[in-house]
């Protein structure tokens, strides 16, 4: 027996081609609007956000050349346009270039999603970083959430980065189906659709921080915390206290961007001392 495409990719997935126009400029935020283009030839888009400049209040050490990059995957449903006050607030609190991209599908993104289809856009994404002159290679951060923890950490087995973060991860899709679509439990094992982090991140030994709303709605906590069991030092994990699944940035409030400029601070330091 097997799932159709278009009902298991139903049950995964869900796109959002919104004609929201809001762009970042009208937060105040300086950015490049970019197009770049997957192996398989569609067109992505993504928004580049330079850091804001340190100051002795960011904990930034004084030998610092360059900056950080953040190289954002978001979580599922919606796309960029709808995570510009979270892309707002990291901005003036993380001294760190971010570069955030739709996966296809998504936004004004080509083609049709898929496991598969996102981690040839993120090696597009990181491709992109790599062009360009104002990014040092030796300082991309993977910075995934939700779905996107799922293509951070397949990214992170195949290609250099100096760090990752996870948010809301969780384990594998199989789990979650689980939790998600009890009544299919007898079927789940026919899904084509993996994202198994657990399996993966064991592969991974650059410094990891995971972070994770202790009042998660859809991803279990305990997830997160399987998540951060598994992985390799050094490692850090953060419980964002009261916080559901799409809420951590605001209910964590200035502790919740602290544990990531702190993070980022200390790798940062680390290139200092080598």
């Amino acid at each position: 027996m097997i799932i159709p495409k278009f009902i298991e990719h139903s049950l995964v997935f869900f796109p959002n081609k919104s004609n929201d126009s809001t762009m970042p400029d009208e937060f105040g935020i300086v950015y490049d609007d970019i197009t770049f283009r997957t192996e398989d030839g569609l067109d992505l888009n993504g928004w580049f956000i330079p850091g804001k400049k340190s100051t002795p209040d960011d904990g930034v050490p004084s030998c610092q050349a360059d900056r950080h990059t953040l190289l954002w995957f978001h979580g599922n449903a919606g796309n960029i346009n709808r995570r510009l006050d979270n892309l707002k607030m990291l901005h003036e609190r993380v001294p760190a270039n971010v570069f955030i991209i739709d996966y296809r599908q998504f936004g004004k993104s080509e083609g049709k999603i898929s496991e598969k289809g996102t981690y040839l856009d993120a090696k597009a994404a990181l491709a992109y970083l790599h062009s360009r002159k104002d990014v040092n290679n030796e300082k991309i951060i993977f910075f995934g959430r939700s779905l996107g923890s799922a293509v951070a950490v397949d990214l992170a087995v195949k290609e250099k980065c100096c760090a990752l973060i996870l948010e809301t991860p969780f384990t594998s899709i199989k789990e979650m189906a689980k939790i998600l679509y009890p009544y299919l439990s007898i079927i789940l094992h026919l899904l084509s659709t993996k994202y198994d982090s657990l399996s993966k991140i064991k592969q991974i030994t650059v410094p990891t921080l995971i972070m994770h709303g202790d009042k998660d709605e859809l991803v279990p906590f305990e997830q997160g915390r399987k998540l951060y069991e598994q992985a390799n030092d050094p490692k850090e994990f953060y419980t964002i206290p009261g916080a559901m699944h799409n809420d951590t940035h605001i209910v964590g409030g200035e502790k919740y961007f602290d544990v990531i400029r702190d993070f980022v601070n200390k790798l940062t330091k680390q290139d200092c001392e080598d």
